[in-house]
């Protein structure tokens, strides 16, 4: 037994690990994204001050680090509180540390004004604290809403791309409508498009409007288009499937025979003689084709990762569609094992007329009942398993020659912990189709499972007369395979005989 407990140790302590690491970096991860900005805003606030030093700087860090010390807690304990609160506690706990205690933190390092540091820089460094969290949560819904609406699981990044090449361009061409007419945003005869938004304006030159955005969208779709190129025909075909001199020698062909056509119609844009040439007057110059290969260089480290995550996603759905065929076949293999020791046994109490038929009749209905569609479930609950085995081995009991010694010592501390259904009752099967049935004299089988909080624990003893000439048939084989494909690296298979005594143990971690 103090092997066993070893044994349950070392496989908690290894089962552990991988989660603990990360529940960890989880945790580290939005930690970090604060810690990141208070450095950030350090770095900033240095650049700023005449005497930027060191020292600056790491002043910089323990000010507004205490100004959003309430933040750095509640990132850090976030995933605890989330497992150990309501819903609605954990939102209020949420509410009251950056309603609350994120302005007051705020409000006494602006009143205590560390090294004379101006009062602004502080409470903008709360600001930008608010807004990472906001963005944060932004983004988790992001991801949850994406597995439940279709159109954002069909938007790409090409997608994507577009939606924020247009937005670029309405805020832009609001941004130039909201500049006219104001002689301090005039250089030269050209508009300066600054940061401003004048509704007032937009709405009184609205056509101008639409015509400066439709125009900004415009420009930026010929360099889409080179994105375009590049991602599905240069990249996915030529560099994929010829080499990289292919695709180098596409990319300059693309650009030389692109770039003068776009760069002329560019030119020709209205918007051109109202903010100033965008582009080279001359549609051949080089700077223009240096731009449309700055775009194809810029967005090749993208398209490479974007098409290593398609195929890697194809890889996984690959595998977990071999997998989930593998487990439909090995459960095709088991039911038609089972179905044949059942009626063995219904063969056995029909030939000694036994009353007891017709109550195993209905009992072997529920076995099979479980195993048809209880057996499908990914898992069941532990007491089921436990139940499908006690009528499993009563029913067996009516047709035995000899009496059986039986011993099946129950260890549970959670009856709903969940397991793989159709698992324990391979070793009972391989338990009596070897050694139990064949038995000229009484017979042995003593089972002990245990099972306290994720590990469970399960032995099974059976005595044999004749020494089998396998250790293990083809439902110990279909086991191993099943526990290699649900409980990979997370479960201990061991058989061997010991005298007369053959033993069969099993230890999962169900977590």
């Amino acid at each position: 037994m103090s092997n066993h407990l070893l044994g349950n140790f070392w496989g908690k302590v290894q089962a552990g690990l991988p989660e603990v690491s990360r529940e960890v970096l989880h945790r580290l991860q939005e930690f970090a994204f604060f810690v990141g900005l208070i450095f950030w805003v350090a770095i900033l606030y240095n650049l700023e001050e005449e005497d930027s030093s060191w020292l600056n700087y790491v002043r910089g860090i323990l000010v507004f680090g205490l100004a959003q010390f309430p933040a750095l807690v509640f990132s850090w304990y976030k995933t605890v509180l989330k497992e150990r609160l309501s819903n609605k506690q954990y939102w209020w706990s949420r509410l009251i540390c950056f309603g609350v205690c994120l302005p007051a933190a705020t409000l006494i390092t602006i009143l205590i004004k560390p090294w004379g540091f101006f009062e602004g820089a502080i409470f903008i460094s709360s600001i930008a604290c608010l807004s990472l969290e906001v963005l944060l949560e932004v983004n988790r819904y992001y991801q949850l809403s994406v597995k439940h609406v279709r159109w954002l699981k069909k938007l790409d990044l090409d997608g994507a791309i577009l939606i924020s090449l247009v937005l670029v361009s309405v805020i832009l061409g609001a941004m130039g409508v909201s500049s006219l007419e104001k002689p301090e945003y005039l250089e030269k005869g050209y508009l300066l498009i600054y940061f401003e938004l004048n509704f007032r304006m937009i709405l009184q030159h609205f056509g101008t409007f639409l015509s400066f955005s439709f125009q900004f969208l415009f420009m930026y779709l010929c360099g889409y288009l080179f994105f375009f190129i590049n991602s599905r025909v240069l990249v996915s075909r030529v560099l994929k499937q010829q080499g990289r001199v292919m695709y180098v020698l596409s990319v300059l062909t693309t650009v030389s025979i692109l770039y003068p056509l776009i760069g002329q119609l560019l030119i020709s844009l209205p918007i051109n003689k109202t903010i100033g040439g965008i582009i080279a007057d001359n549609p051949f110059k080089m700077e223009n084709a240096f731009s449309a290969l700055g775009i194809i260089l810029i967005s090749l480290p993208i398209v490479l990762a974007l098409q290593w995550a398609r195929q890697n996603t194809r890889i996984v759905a690959l595998e977990k569609e071999k997998t989930q065929t593998e487990l439909d076949l090995l459960r095709q293999q088991l039911n038609p094992h089972f179905f044949f020791n059942t009626l063995n046994n219904l063969y056995a109490l029909s030939l000694q007329q036994s009353k007891e038929a017709p109550e195993s009749i209905l009992q072997l209905s529920e076995l099979m009942r479980y195993v048809i569609y209880r057996g499908k479930e990914e898992s069941v609950g532990i007491t089921e398993e436990v139940k499908y085995i006690q009528d499993y081995i009563q029913l067996q009991q009516l047709r035995l020659r000899k009496k059986l010694d039986l011993n099946f010592s129950l260890d549970i501390t959670d009856e709903n912990q969940q397991i793989a259904p159709l698992l324990l009752i391979i070793f009972v099967e391989n338990a009596f189709k070897h050694g139990i049935e064949p038995a000229e004299e009484a017979a042995k089988l003593n089972m002990s499972l245990t099972c306290k909080g994720d590990i469970l624990y399960f032995s099974c003893e059976n005595s044999f007369e004749s020494r089998p000439e396998k250790v293990s048939g083809i439902g110990l084989q279909n086991l191993s395979r099943r526990l290699a494909l649900l409980y990979p690296d997370r479960h201990m298979l061991k058989t061997g005989i010991n005298n007369t005594i053959f033993k069969a143990e099993l230890e999962l971690n169900l977590r």
